[in-house]
């Protein structure tokens, strides 16, 4: 993993907008700067007041469609793949101001988020970095679903996913998770879909922002998309993405091996209630006093 002693935030403002994948709607948002110590919180500046809602696994209120945070009757939906590449470059601490319930699509990916973040440059800041170490394996399982965590020196992820269908069946992949192996190997990673579940959720109206821009649409002869796939096993890459960004709610990052069978974002949230409240086997500390 990348080995980062300080918080870091960004050096300066970055803005891009785009439309919700679930509401249509176009958003636009800012990622600000933020001191030593304030996290990653949101602020929706189309409500009285601008209120700020901290990125938090304490304040998910839904996980059926996307990664959904609330406080006091506001929201911020489909938050996922922006957290997981402020995660994924070692971001501690940032304001981002949006003006609207959901966070833009983009491509599907991580990807947009992720050069942004980098336009702006990195600011090292005075304060020390904190991790969670995990002294003993922590485990969910239900069925054949499963994530545990493991003790290790670094940040790795081994995901397995199964769907029966050609072109994915069985995928495993596994990284040690560093600002250049989460640009290089997860962020491009795409969101993905069936077709059949394409059209019935456009006939609906539940995917209003959704297309071959931003989704992976996968059919029984196979991908949709002209331009294919990024990654031969962009699938399991992409649910990569969606663990990392779902795991920095925890608010600081983790020192383990984590390793996830056939999860999705309610079954990572559960994992994460269980994690918290496991405190004999984690211990927060910073990197100078990681043996």
């Amino acid at each position: 993993m990348s080995i980062h002693f300080k918080q870091r935030t960004l050096l300066k403002p970055v803005t891009c907008s785009g439309l919700g994948v679930h509401s249509g709607k176009k958003a636009t948002l800012t990622i600000k700067p933020a001191p030593a110590n304030h996290g990653i919180k949101f602020s929706r500046t189309d409500l009285p007041c601008s209120p700020s809602i901290s990125a938090k696994f304490n304040r998910v209120i839904d996980t059926s469609l996307a990664t959904v945070i609330g406080d006091e009757g506001s929201i911020v939906s489909t938050i996922e793949h922006l957290m997981a590449s402020l995660a994924g470059l070692s971001i501690d601490n940032a304001l981002i101001e949006i003006d609207s319930y959901e966070v833009p699509i983009m491509d599907g990916s991580a990807g947009p988020f992720t050069s942004l973040i980098k336009s702006a440059g990195i600011k090292i800041q005075s304060s020390p970095k904190f991790y969670f170490v995990i002294t003993k394996p922590i485990k969910l399982i239900s069925g054949d679903k499963s994530v545990c965590v493991f003790p290790h020196q670094g940040y790795k992820i081994t995901y397995t996913i199964v769907y029966d269908h050609h072109l994915i069946k069985t995928q495993t992949y596994s990284i040690d998770i560093s600002d250049q192996s989460f640009e290089d190997e997860i962020s491009k990673a795409r969101t993905f879909g069936f077709l059949e579940e394409y059209e019935h959720m456009q006939h609906y109206g539940l995917a209003g922002g959704c297309s071959l821009d931003n989704v992976v649409v996968i059919s029984e002869k196979g991908v949709v998309n002209e331009d294919g796939l990024r990654y031969k096993d962009e699938f399991v890459r992409h649910k990569i993405l969606d663990c990392i960004g779902d795991f920095s709610l925890l608010g600081i990052p983790i020192l383990g091996h984590i390793i996830i069978n056939k999860s999705g974002h309610a079954f990572n949230h559960a994992f994460l209630n269980k994690f918290f409240h496991s405190k004999d086997s984690w211990e927060t500390r910073t990197l100078n006093e990681v043996d």
